[in-house]
């Protein structure tokens, strides 16, 4: 993803190994991997399937404070800080994190606000992959990355492993993982409770975004049949001013105020 599919990974760990509780919580939607590049740069990979309130801050909270604390904790006691190799923060949302950019993937480092120049030292990289936006179908694939972009958006839906794909060793043993035909049924049960608190929030959004457009629509009507009224009772005000009434008779009819009356 990193490296338009460069073989460059040395060492893989799971930081926090994945156990599938019953009841999940909000915080659950998330599993991070830890993966070592050949030049020593650490990368810590988040995949993120719900796009929970606020989670750009989140994003600011716990995926960079836990690439700066990687970055931190590689000195012992009295080592150099030459000897500090870059962090990556690599995440990969089921969602668009920013419409405003058509681009799949997009990078973030420390950069000066008015002249645009990097930090001279941007060892810390904020790397975001929006599924969403990737489309291309098998047909269109044209490297490594594309390829495994595609399988982490249709794998729920592949029967089989793609011709395409089926030369490529680490895939075969992907699309196993994924296959939910090789899952005990313990897991296959938990898999079903993840699916449907995922399912059920995402109906949630749906239905809070649906309800504050309703919302907003009665609200546009009733401001619309308000402003309606003021208007038609300034042109009964304008039609009894022409006439010579008061001010004060006007005002006593139409419920403006002497001061709005004045301004027809």
């Amino acid at each position: 993803m990193l490296y338009d599919g460069t073989d460059t990974i040395q060492a893989l760990d799971i930081l926090n190994p994945y156990q599938a509780p019953r009841i999940r919580g909000m915080k659950d939607t998330y599993l991070d991997v830890k993966a070592q590049l050949a030049d020593g740069t650490s990368v810590i990979i988040e995949m993120q399937v719900l796009n929970v309130e606020g989670f750009e801050k989140r994003v600011l909270n716990r995926v960079l404070y836990g690439a700066a604390k990687t970055y931190s904790t590689q000195l012992g006691p009295g080592d150099d800080y030459t000897l500090l190799n870059p962090v990556i923060a690599l995440t990969i949302t089921d969602f668009v994190m920013f419409p405003e950019i058509t681009a799949y993937r997009t990078c973030f480092v420390l950069r000066e606000k008015q002249v645009l120049i990097d930090y001279p030292s941007s060892d810390l990289e904020l790397v975001f992959l929006e599924l969403p936006k990737f489309e291309q179908s098998l047909g269109e694939l044209h490297n490594l990355m594309e390829q495994w972009l595609f399988f982490l958006k249709n794998a729920k839906s592949l029967t089989a492993i793609p011709e395409e794909m089926s030369d490529i060793p680490a895939f075969r043993q992907a699309f196993e993982f994924a296959n939910q035909a090789n899952l005990s049924p313990e897991e296959l049960e938990d898999l079903e409770h993840r699916e449907i608190f995922i399912h059920d929030q995402r109906n949630a959004i749906k239905r809070a975004l649906n309800q504050g457009i309703e919302q907003g629509i009665e609200q546009g009507i009733e401001q619309g049949i308000e402003q309606g009224r003021v208007m038609e009772r300034q042109q009964i005000a304008r039609q009894m001013k022409a006439a010579g009434m008061a001010i004060a008779q006007i005002s006593s009819v139409t419920g403006l105020s002497a001061e709005a009356i004045e301004a027809l």
